[in-house]
């Protein structure tokens, strides 16, 4: 008895109602998931590729899926259309050549990039480097010196990378395209894949005597120093891009950014969220008890703030515009949150002692009295309701 057949819509795991694009995206994931090339001798990765690639040649179809939906996988039987089997479709078709040639791209570097012409101008690479800043640097603004290794052109072949009196010559392999097409059999067909020639590298050219300063590459490399302004409000790991200064474009093309990531260092007092600063700062126990002006370290400098009398500890409080500038308006700056801590006086005088005892004791008295006469106060009260009562 013949094995029963999944539904083709069960097997691309796409709804009845999917439209070709969804349905070519499904399919083209399972295409590269099960691939005999990507799944070497593996029999089971080779029958769902099978399967799914049936059920493509019939969905992709406007008649044949219409077929399907009518009739099932009856449709196909008996020379009905698709001889049942995974054999009688197509498989050098439009959409299949398509995506076998993005599927074999993949595998081989390609990708995509086939049907691009590397042969015409492209853009450089950007480079990447680091700089560290202090935490006020990047509050501030600063300006910072980097010595980098950048490629110029080589003034003795002027870029051609050819030995001078000579020049590149057009590359045989490619015909000067930069790219090479070649035909791959494969289980189900021959696939037609494009790709960078293997001589040229893309460039279209050959060098035969090559520049003996450049060897060839076209470019001379040096170290060089470059300033980089920081701008107030930056933030560690944003980046700053200095334009036109990373690799050299190929074949004309202009060359790639430098891109620098700022390092903020830590401070050992401020913390940074988002443009707000937060810190701590100590206030002793007479400042807490009595108020008055304190001296508060900010990025600005310290600054005089009055605390009230009876502060307690970790209490917190907001310095308005004393944050980090907005990177985008620097004229807007967020604000610093301060948290108050009571230091607890140590290394105490036997003179100090003595008053800190006297101080206990008065204020020790104070509240006794204060809750005698808190409670007589019930008591006469209570006595008056008494009286009246009984009166």
């Amino acid at each position: 008895m013949a094995e029963q057949k999944r539904d083709y819509y069960e097997v691309l795991g796409v709804d009845k109602n999917a439209d070709d694009a969804t349905i070519k995206k499904a399919y083209r994931v399972l295409a590269k998931k099960y691939h005999p090339d990507m799944n070497p001798g593996d029999k089971v990765a080779e029958a769902k590729f099978k399967e799914a690639s049936e059920a493509y040649a019939v969905l992709s179809d406007a008649d044949k899926r219409r077929q399907y939906d009518q009739f099932g996988h009856a449709a196909f039987e008996n020379g009905g259309g698709g001889a049942g089997g995974f054999g009688g479709f197509d498989f050098n078709g439009g959409d299949f050549s398509d995506i076998f040639g993005d599927i074999f791209g993949d595998f081989f570097g390609g990708g995509r990039s086939r049907q691009a012409n590397s042969n015409g101008p492209m853009k450089g690479a950007n480079i990447r480097v680091q700089v560290r800043v202090t935490f006020e640097e990047a509050v501030f603004g600063t300006e910072k010196e980097i010595e980098l290794t950048l490629k110029d052109t080589c003034t003795k072949c002027n870029g051609t990378g050819a030995k001078p009196g000579t020049s590149p010559e057009t590359c045989h392999k490619c015909g000067g395209k930069g790219q090479v097409v070649f035909t791959q059999q494969s289980l189900f067909g021959t696939v037609r894949n494009v790709q960078t020639c293997p001589d040229c590298n893309g460039t279209g050219k050959v060098i035969k005597d090559k520049c003996p300063d450049c060897y060839g590459t076209g470019y001379i490399s040096s170290k060089k120093k470059l300033k980089v302004t920081i701008p107030a409000g930056i933030d560690n790991g944003q980046m700053v891009r200095i334009r036109d200064k990373g690799e050299p474009g190929r074949n004309g093309g202009p060359r790639g950014d430098l891109m620098v990531e700022v390092v903020v260092s830590r401070h050992p007092i401020f913390q940074r969220q988002g443009y707000n600063i937060f810190s701590t700062a100590p206030i002793s126990f007479a400042q807490a008890a009595l108020g008055g002006d304190v001296l508060i370290d900010t990025v600005d400098g310290k600054v005089a703030y009055t605390v009230k009398a009876g502060t307690q500890t970790d209490t917190k409080i907001r310095l308005k515009g004393k944050g980090v500038p907005s990177i985008q308006n620097p004229d807007s700056r967020g604000d610093q949150y301060v948290t108050l801590i009571v230091q607890v006086p140590t290394g105490l005088t036997s003179s100090s002692k003595d008053l800190l005892r006297k101080f206990d004791e008065l204020t020790g008295d104070s509240l006794h009295e204060v809750e005698r006469k808190s409670a007589n106060g019930s008591e006469e009260t209570g006595k008056k309701k008494k009286k009246g009562f009984f009166s």
